[in-house]
């Protein structure tokens, strides 16, 4: 973007295993200074289909978003669905790496891909625009088989919570599906590009090298997810929030408790009842999904609200600021999509905020007009567009839940260790995707190995391009990459590929300056206690979370558990 200028590079043949997040872990190892400030001209923005994205492997669109993250410091992949990462590679693109800094910061730019090759364009009449309106005007010019990815107000304004917003499969269109964590719409807004529209045309789906083999071990693994494991997620995520409520695990007002007295009022049951009358539903994200786990959100008039209305957003723009009506909710979450802001940061931001007694528990038209002034750059609303950290640091207050400077996701790692230790050692700082296990009463050395194997697990998941709904295994992730390639893949040289993304993560985080001291949670999750009378508090001893990056014996669970082999 120094330049304004687009070259094309043969992908490098020794990367041909690498995609999604581990190839984002590559480029920024290697073409990334990591001590390089995030927003400035030095960082670099990685967009990566997976290794089998644009194949006909089912629900293998996801794409990651790579840079040094704004709210970390640390290295970030944020994974997004809609079709954006399979149009990308179908055209025969693996990555698209964004890296300089235009001189002219008030103009903003657009880059097309399509069948006619690659080109940056005028965009400055979309500065400052919301993500809704620009993927309307921006795809009104467009096919029907066109996608976009674009930022928001929020990203403009290089804002640390700020997300990139994929268009999801619908024939709208709309900006729902978001690589939100880390802030990296602020790094796509800082190189002053507003959004991407990717056109395949015609472009036909990737070709395996052994046909057959791809065909029949596709077809096995959609069998089995839909006999065996897609009840988890047929009313999609938010159909956890009782299971989380009675775990104790279920964030309320700034994480001082693990239950919510009212939340079955957040319950998805609520929102699956309002689709007979709304309409709505659920539905699918990208093209070839068969997990279906997206809820389309109707108000009460039976108009489109918002989609998808999320477990992490019920919990942490809902539960965790006392706000316990889903219907606010799904205003809050419309706003975030369209601003383009993590809603996991966002909540974790106006809880923080509550609970120091800037503004009411429960005032969800407080929170709503907050988020609205950042337009007018106001200062409190970019405070809280900034993230937890930044706002309890302000406020010096003393609860400030976060792993890394990101705020913690929405299970609670008091009653689960696993979570806790992933929370703690991911380079990413605390991210409930980077290794879950929902399992209680562990003990230290249970809760590490599982929270090593899981965060193995997705590392190889976010870089298949398959979503980690789908609960691969990683025998059946090697399945298809060997007949994808036509050459053996076997247990070793699999799990070898996420050991490698992690140890990649881990080394770029090390060049960045963190220690050994990062790699903990704060004062108020080690000695504030949720669950039964308190008792429940996160005592993983420093030394056993250290251990997570020596790589421990494989075990058989590591290949047949799936990305979710904990639930």
């Amino acid at each position: 973007m120094t330049n304004v200028r687009v070259t094309t590079e043969d992908f490098p043949a020794r990367w041909h295993m690498f995609g999604g997040r581990g190839l984002s872990a590559r480029i920024l190892t290697e073409e990334c200074t990591p001590q390089c400030e995030p927003l400035g001209p030095e960082n670099i923005l990685a967009l990566v289909p997976g290794v089998l994205s644009g194949t006909a492997a089912p629900t293998s669109g996801r794409l990651s978003v790579g840079c040094k993250s704004p709210l970390t410091g640390g290295i970030k992949e944020a994974s997004a669905g809609g079709n954006a990462a399979q149009h990308l590679v179908k055209l025969g693109y693996r990555a698209i790496i964004v890296s300089g800094q235009p001189a002219d910061r008030e103009k903003r730019w657009g880059l097309v891909i399509d069948t006619d090759g690659v080109r940056l364009q005028d965009a400055t009449d979309y500065a400052g625009m919301w993500n809704y309106p620009t993927c309307k005007k921006l795809l009104a010019n467009y096919p029907a088989t066109a996608s976009a990815i674009c930022i928001g107000p929020a990203g403009e304004l290089m804002l640390k919570a700020a997300s990139v917003a994929c268009t999801d499969k619908d024939k709208a269109r709309r900006p729902t599906r978001h690589a939100a964590r880390g802030g990296p719409g602020a790094v796509m807004g800082s190189k002053c590009l507003k959004w991407i529209v990717i056109d395949p045309g015609n472009a036909r789906v990737r070709q395996p090298a052994d046909p057959k083999t791809f065909r029949e071990r596709c077809r096995a693994f959609s069998k089995d997810y839909l006999a065996t494991r897609h009840h988890f997620f047929k009313y999609g995520t938010s159909a956890g929030v009782p299971f989380a409520n009675a775990m104790h695990t279920f964030p309320y007002r700034n994480r001082i408790a693990g239950q919510n007295p009212h939340a079955d009022r957040l319950d998805g049951a609520r929102i699956q009842e309002s689709f007979e009358q709304r309409g709505g539903g659920m539905h699918s994200c990208l093209t070839g999904c068969i997990v279906r786990c997206s809820n389309v959100v109707h108000d009460k008039d039976g108009n489109y609200k918002t989609s998808a209305l999320e477990f992490e957003t019920l919990a942490l723009l809902g539960s965790c600021c006392d706000i316990n009506d889903w219907e606010q909710v799904a205003e809050l979450d419309r706003l975030c999509d369209e601003l383009g802001l993590d809603t996991i940061e966002t909540g974790a931001a106006l809880a923080v905020l509550m609970d120091s007694g800037g503004m009411d528990w429960g005032d969800a038209d407080g929170a709503i007009a907050l988020l609205q002034s950042i337009t007018q750059r106001d200062e409190s609303g970019l405070d809280i567009c900034n993230g937890a950290l930044h706002v309890g640091s302000k406020r010096d207050h003393h609860r400030i839940p976060h792993g890394k400077g990101q705020a913690l996701a929405a299970w609670d790692p008091r009653p689960l260790k696993s979570v806790g230790i992933t929370y703690s050692s991911s380079a990413m700082g605390a991210d409930h995707t980077a290794g879950f296990v929902m399992e209680l009463g562990q003990s230290d050395e249970e809760a590490l190995i599982a929270s090593q194997e899981e965060q193995i697990i997705n590392a190889v998941c976010d870089s298949s391009g398959l979503c980690s709904f789908m609960q691969p295994t990683l025998d059946e992730i090697r399945g298809l990459y060997a007949a994808f390639h036509n050459e053996e893949v076997d247990r070793e040289r699999i799990a070898n590929l996420g050991w490698v993304c992690l140890t990649d993560e881990w080394a770029f985080n090390d060049a960045a300056g963190f220690t050994a001291a990062d790699d903990d949670l704060p004062t108020c999750v080690r000695d504030e206690g949720v669950g039964p009378e308190g008792t429940l508090t996160f005592q993983v001893p420093v030394d056993v979370i250290a251990r997570v990056k020596v790589r421990q014996p494989a075990r058989e669970r590591l290949f047949i558990g799936g990305s979710t082999g904990g639930v």
